[in-house]
């Protein structure tokens, strides 16, 4: 029996509408799916009604893929591939698999011989990246940093000292409401010199992506306190 495809499925960063971000072929192809691994039932059936109004959610599967999914269960979410179905990877928002618990289902399903298709769409990571004006020849996306600010502190200089060193760009997140705890530190431990980049509400109406230095940002910061937010410190090339 031919075994089924596993496509990663791109969604919406913030309220956008879809078709301005997401291509014709994606949303086609995402719409005449049936099963789903989602880290959210509801935002998934949401996101699906939203690409089509008439979409039969009843008539579909979801899988729960989240931080507390157990990996023992990412054998069950691949049986309909191994059966000739194919399955959506969808994460919460943006590009599943990429900061993201999707990646242990891929790793399962590549283990299986199931053929695995990322599928374009808006990636934060990528879209802060390419507006900074950093390196993109040498970069590292770090995902979430530290709760304890002592560990942040060290090492947002981490970075910063990295970047001065090499020229790498670091690009980093937390979640929207310590965005402000982040920030904060940025510009009071931080050298003045040192140039930041901050990418918010990327691909919505009120997209807003400026990099200056810290000494800088110290006079033009903004309340980021519920924005989605990806930030990076780099070297202007």
């Amino acid at each position: 029996m031919k075994k089924g495809t596993i496509y990663m499925l791109p969604t919406l960063i913030g309220g956008e509408n879809a078709q301005d971000v997401i291509p014709a072929e994606v949303i086609q192809k995402t719409i005449e799916l049936r099963c789903f691994i989602v880290e959210n039932i509801k935002t998934a059936r949401r996101y699906l009604r939203k690409l089509d109004r008439e979409f039969p959610i009843d008539d579909s599967t979801f899988f729960i893929l989240n931080k507390k999914t157990d990996a023992s269960e990412f054998r069950k979410f691949i049986q309909p591939a191994l059966k000739g179905e194919d399955i959506g990877i969808m994460s919460e928002a943006g590009c599943p698999g990429v900061a993201d618990p999707g990646a242990g289902v891929v790793a399962v399903a590549h283990s299986n011989g199931i053929h695995v298709k990322p599928l374009v769409g808006p990636s934060s990571i990528l879209l802060a990246l390419m507006g900074s004006g950093f390196s993109g020849q040498e970069f590292a996306f770090h995902g979430y940093l530290p709760k304890d600010r002592k560990d942040r502190i060290r090492k947002l200089r981490d970075f910063e000292a990295d970047t001065r060193r090499t020229g790498m760009t670091h690009l980093f997140m937390d979640t929207p409401f310590r965005n402000m705890n982040v920030l904060e530190d940025l510009l009071n431990e931080l050298n003045d010199a040192t140039m930041l980049s901050i990418a918010s509400n990327i691909t919505v109406g009120d997209e807003n992506i400026q990099t200056m230095s810290v000494v800088d940002w110290r006079e033009k910061a903004y309340d980021l306190s519920k924005k989605p937010t990806i930030f990076s410190i780099g070297r202007i090339q």
